[in-house]
């Protein structure tokens, strides 16, 4: 069993009873779930995402892939929450963080469009300098700010150094699939392009051509990945909690919110879960964040952040709970070595595994926190592979449709996005943002 949900360290904090008591509400967000009568109910597309997928599409990513890894040295990846954030989270959790140094047989992936940086453009294009270069582009509409100037900036760039036939072998698009202008502008150039579904929104897409091209370009194993996704579907389908991990951690997390710990610490002790904990805040904040409602996201990666943070967690407002995500078998060990002179104290450590080390930090931190009034739930995962990363995007994805329900909030929508995008195209000036304009510029002024 890939993934398992561990509460026993919850037993001072969440009796029986809660479990008893919430257990009608979720059955009664599965039934909305699967009878797709619920709220957001035209973006439920990833629920069977994992066996009913397109599957040429899936065959002509595999295929891209290939020739990208033949034909580039680095691919720049354009792309903004979740067009970017799942793909770079699996990458980095199955390969390294490390990977665009490490060596290897892949290009190496940059993601761009991602943040409005002159820094951060200018150091990728110092990046591709003499490098041969392919480009995904992965935008719904073509508009979004951030990817659109992202966009612009490496078209030029392979035009000029490929001339536009030789850029259109070198750009790919992964968006709508019949209408916008990112897609008609593909359609006219000739570029091979790639579909977002209709049904599934953009932090839901990783298991969708958005995340699976790029995790193919790194040499990843993609049929694992769906194939994990695919066990998890059917593993979480009893929506009784004592037979379902995935909706049992949806209900303690609501349960635990109802007794004021308002904010989860997804924490982990190894730093390849660093952007798969961005990934999830970005499923459960922008899922989760609205109607004044909601289970505040953060994350923090262990022993690293017990030094910063750890004192906060252990004696500070006591508002939070914690989930550890415990990798248990992640294919490589290290022997402490000894040091004769012992200058250090540690040679009661000599010829230990750093895993065992870290374990043992692992259990001793949860046992602190949850005596300072941290409830702790932990996900164990079996290994550090496709197939168990599969499942466990699966079991966060179902769970976040689940507790939302559970929050009485629609989880698909994100109206709040699109505050900021209308104040900053008035301000700087877009066509139609005309009286929105002098009427932030004035309150600006006072």
């Amino acid at each position: 069993m890939s993934i398992k949900l561990n509460d026993k360290y919850l037993s001072s904090f969440v009796n029986d009873h809660a479990y008893s008591m919430i257990q009608p509400q979720v059955t009664l967000a599965d039934s909305m779930l699967r009878s797709k009568s619920g709220p957001g109910n035209t973006f439920l597309g990833w629920i069977d995402l994992p066996v009913n997928y397109d599957k040429e599409e899936f065959a002509r990513i595999k295929t891209c892939a290939e020739k990208i890894k033949k034909t580039c040295d680095v691919l720049v990846v354009i792309g903004i929450g979740g067009s970017y954030l799942g793909s770079r989270a699996v990458i980095e959790f199955l390969k390294s963080p490390m990977y665009n140094s490490l060596k290897k047989d892949t290009p190496d992936i940059y993601f761009a469009g991602n943040c409005i940086s002159t820094d951060s453009l200018n150091e990728i294009l110092a990046v591709c300098e003499g490098k041969d270069i392919c480009v995904n582009v992965i935008s719904k509409s073509g508009t979004t700010t951030e990817p659109a100037i992202a966009f612009r900036v490496f078209r030029a760039l392979l035009e000029e150094k490929y001339g536009k036939e030789g850029a259109r072998e070198r750009i790919f698009v992964t968006t709508d699939k019949a209408r916008g202008t990112l897609k008609e502008f593909s359609t006219a150039a000739g570029y091979e392009t790639f579909v977002v579904p209709d049904d599934v929104g953009g932090r839901f897409s990783v298991l969708s051509a958005v995340g699976l091209l790029p995790i193919a370009c790194a040499g990843i194993d993609i049929d694992e990945l769906m194939a994990g996704a695919a066990s998890a579907m059917e593993k979480y389908k009893d929506p009784n909690l004592e037979n379902n991990d995935c909706y049992r951690y949806a209900a303690l997390r609501n349960i635990l919110n109802r007794m004021g710990k308002s904010v989860e610490v997804l924490a982990s002790y190894e730093p390849f879960t660093a952007m798969l904990s961005e990934w999830w805040k970005q499923l459960f904040g922008e899922s989760e964040g609205k109607d004044q409602k909601g289970i505040f996201p953060s994350s923090v990666i262990f022993s690293t952040d017990l030094h910063s943070l750890g004192q906060f967690i252990q004696d500070g407002t006591r508002t939070m709970f914690e989930t550890v995500i415990n990798v248990e078998n992640t294919g490589s060990s290290f022997k402490i070595p000894e040091d004769h002179a012992n200058i250090d104290g540690l040679n009661f450590l000599s010829g230990m595994d750093l895993n065992d080390v870290k374990k043992t930090a692992m259990n001793g931190t949860i046992l602190a926190h949850v005596d300072g009034g941290v409830p702790n739930i932990v996900i164990n995962v079996s290994d550090r592979n496709a197939y168990s990363l599969g499942e466990l995007i699966y079991f966060f994805e179902l769970a976040c449709a689940v507790s939302g329900y559970l929050l009485a909030v629609n989880p698909f929508n994100q109206p709040g996005v699109e505050s900021y995008k209308k104040n900053m195209f008035a301000l700087l000036g877009k066509p139609g943002y005309e009286d929105l304009r002098v009427e932030l510029e004035e309150r600006l002024k006072n």
